[in-house]
């Protein structure tokens, strides 16, 4: 009853925020109407929110840096039980397992894995009865500053969901260290904890983002602001029937390297090196210094990952101009697919 009546008060502010927000865009005053409009449609994005649980094979790769167990968050995108989430969370799954809002457990399965954008589809196999698919928004349309809603679905542990308000403090591309670009990423402030895969809803109760990380420097510019980073669903739209074609999509089918790195003064430096991945193979070590790509200088992650992508087949020769101690060396490897490398979710 408590967990209720709290969300029912976030609920209620959030459309305060967004009636604030909208009276800075129209003179006129807005009316109850409208106001139980807002309502409705924030309870009805609210119940669209679904928590996971997913298990993985033992000998899964990405169990080490993941886990054998993992929980999060999704939500109902299409009638057919259609879920969006991300994409880490079901990564080599064996089996899912959901939760809705009113704490009713069902069984689900992998639908697609998108390596490029991060997100991840999962469909759950018997009726979602009663829950409206959320409509999706565009990033586009938020200016900086708005307020948002972020969710989190329930658990089958017995956890309830959760409701919290956040705000839009940047719109800007983003580069992940485990060798992940996107153009286009949302940042939020303040954080919420429970990010993985928590869907963003915009004032109109429309999906904006899914939650990826927790970040210490929302705002950018190396300013620090803790927050978040949702992966905004412009990205998705594009991709969404290819994926549920089939599995995936044509642009993740690209070359991997291996590393784990970072910018350090203008130059891309590799912290970790993956095992009986091809930068392990080629040598590379933590440390080095990543100069150029088959000859061209690079200085940045977005640089690096861009160079290394562009090529026609995943697996042609990467020539990496390197700083190893204090030598320079030119280090040939041959990189891969990723997605031949990991199991394959069971459903997909």
């Amino acid at each position: 009853m408590l967990i209720a009546t709290f969300r029912t008060v976030i609920l209620s502010l959030f459309a305060a925020s967004a009636l604030l927000s909208s009276a800075a865009l129209h003179a006129a005053s807005a009316g109850p109407e409208t106001t139980q409009s807002s309502m409705a449609a924030f309870a009805r994005a609210n119940a669209a929110v679904v928590g996971l649980k997913v298990i993985v094979a033992d000998d899964a790769r990405s169990a080490e840096t993941l886990g054998k167990e993992r929980t999060g968050s999704g939500v109902v995108i299409g009638p057919d039980g259609l879920i969006l989430t991300i994409g880490y969370l079901i990564m080599e799954a064996q089996a899912i397992q959901i939760t809705t809002q009113d704490n009713k457990t069902l069984p689900a399965q992998a639908v697609a894995f998108d390596l490029a954008t991060g997100f991840g589809l999962v469909r759950a196999l018997l009726p979602l009865r009663g829950i409206e698919p959320v409509p999706l928004g565009s990033l586009r349309d938020v200016p900086t500053g708005t307020a948002l809603m972020a969710a989190t679905g329930a658990q089958s542990q017995g956890e309830d969901g959760d409701v919290s308000m956040t705000q839009l403090v940047s719109k800007r591309a983003f580069s992940g260290y485990w060798e992940y670009h996107i153009d286009a990423a949302a940042f939020t402030s303040p954080p919420i904890g429970n990010h993985s895969g928590a869907p963003l809803f915009s004032q109109k109760g429309e999906l904006i983002g899914i939650g990826s990380l927790l970040v210490s420097d929302a705002m950018g510019g190396n300013r620090r602001l803790p927050g978040n980073m949702f992966v905004p669903v412009d990205l998705l739209k594009p991709i969404l029937a290819e994926m549920q074609r089939t599995g995936g999509t044509a642009i993740s089918r690209r070359p991997w390297v291996g590393l784990t790195s970072t910018e350090q003064s203008g130059r891309v430096q590799i912290v970790r090196v993956n095992k009986e991945s091809p930068a392990q193979r080629a040598g590379l070590e933590p440390g080095d210094l990543i100069l150029a790509v088959d000859g061209k200088k690079v200085a940045t992650l977005e640089e690096f990952y861009k160079k290394v992508w562009d090529r026609e087949r995943p697996d042609t020769d990467i020539a990496l101009t390197v700083l190893q101690g204090a030598e320079i060396k030119t280090i040939v490897l041959k990189p891969v697919d990723r997605m031949s490398t990991m199991r394959r979710p069971a459903g997909i």
